[in-house]
């Protein structure tokens, strides 16, 4: 077992990964309800909407030139109250050209985020501690979200949804702003380059991530617009559905960060691809309400695993080189995420099978470059 020495930068980061949880919990679990029942959008709108919410992620790679004026830390924060932002106005505009604007500031936020969060993780924490914090952070969210959760169920039905929006906005806002006037840094790390880094050495890095950004968002586009559409979910159902993901996440997210140190990226990553293979098949070959809610709880869980691209490219990167390739790996990832909840929406309405086959086959491929990865990844970083 790895001990942690918590520090300012470990407290910091809970802070802001509490109000990320809530945030994703809150638009998780309202956003189908509230896009199905009183926007009235069909698969294609969604599959629209969702590409539209990726937009963000793949402009990432700008986050290296926003630092030249902004701390990293404080773009965090930043970065937060946007989230919260997004989050408060949903219900205020329930029109599809509504849901794409609020959609597109939470993910601006949500996005920036989570690119600093990694990025300041894995400067400040050794190579075996990185992927314990990253499991400690993912059991802290689950927490925070399963709170999060157990108030939804509770306030959908006093309030209407576009007031849940608001508060639980308001509530992420504040955690923001709080955490906007700490300072966290308590040492010198490595010196970051300035300016966008693409090297050919990083490549696997690169593909790994294109790849994942593609599955990811067939998972998110259209697993839970599976259970409300076809399935008949409701808030209350889906809440609770959120509810008992966290709760296994809680208990799982440390084990895989012992699986990363204990057996290395490689094979968890295959653990992820080979079980994700099958779980797509099975959304799309097993229509049974009841599977399908297993299938979606293990995709849920193994969805951590992929914590091990960024402890493989922390092992093998220059130290100079996290902050900006972090944007540029979020960036990559989201080329795929941009373009693949549109075209699935497309095929959605001629199948909806065909989604869950195509995620299939992206996890196949991911299963191939993942034996990429070297058994023993040698360290080239002090």
């Amino acid at each position: 077992m790895i001990e942690i020495k918590k520090n300012p930068m470990y407290n910091y980061l809970f802070f802001l990964i509490v109000a990320a949880a809530i945030s994703h919990q809150v638009w998780g679990t309202l956003f189908n309800n509230f896009a199905v029942d009183v926007v009235g959008i069909n698969g294609f709108q969604m599959g629209l909407i969702q590409s539209i919410r990726e937009i963000p992620g793949f402009l990432t790679f700008l986050v290296i030139y926003v630092l030249l004026v902004i701390k990293e830390h404080r773009l965090s924060a930043l970065s937060t109250i946007l989230m919260g932002l997004g989050v408060a106005i949903t219900g205020l505009f329930p029109t599809v050209q509504g849901l794409i604007i609020t959609t597109f500031l939470m993910s601006l936020g949500f996005h920036y985020f989570e690119t600093t969060n990694k990025s300041l993780t894995l400067q400040h924490f050794n190579k075996k501690e990185a992927p314990v914090v990253f499991g400690r952070f993912s059991s802290y969210g689950a927490i925070a979200s399963i709170i999060a959760g157990f108030f939804i169920w509770i306030s959908v039905k006093l309030l209407p949804i576009w007031t849940n929006y608001l508060i639980y906005g308001i509530v992420i806002m504040i955690i923001g702003v709080y955490s906007l006037f700490k300072n966290p840094i308590f040492k010198e790390t490595v010196p970051q380059r300035k300016g966008m880094v693409v090297k050919k050495k990083y490549w696997l890095y690169y593909v790994l991530n294109f790849l994942s950004g593609a599955r990811r968002q067939i998972f998110i586009a259209f697993a839970v617009f599976l259970l409300v559409q076809n399935y008949g979910f409701s808030v209350s159902e889906v809440a609770v559905l959120f509810v008992l993901n966290n709760l296994l996440i809680y208990f799982t997210a440390p084990k895989v960060a012992e699986g990363i140190n204990n057996l290395g990226e490689r094979k968890m990553l295959t653990i992820e691809y080979l079980t994700l293979t099958f779980v797509f098949l099975g959304y799309a070959f097993i229509e049974n309400r009841n599977i399908a809610v297993l299938l979606y709880i293990i995709d849920h869980i193994v969805f951590s695993f992929a914590i091990g691209i960024n402890t493989y490219f922390q092992k093998t990167a220059d130290s100079e080189d996290i902050a900006p390739s972090m944007g540029v790996g979020f960036a990559i990832n989201h080329i795929s995420a941009v373009i693949i909840p549109v075209v699935g929406g497309i095929l959605w309405m001629t199948n909806w099978k065909t989604p869950f086959i195509m995620g299939a086959v992206f996890s196949v491929i991911s299963l191939f470059f993942v034996q990429k990865i070297p058994k023993h990844v040698k360290i080239l970083q002090n």
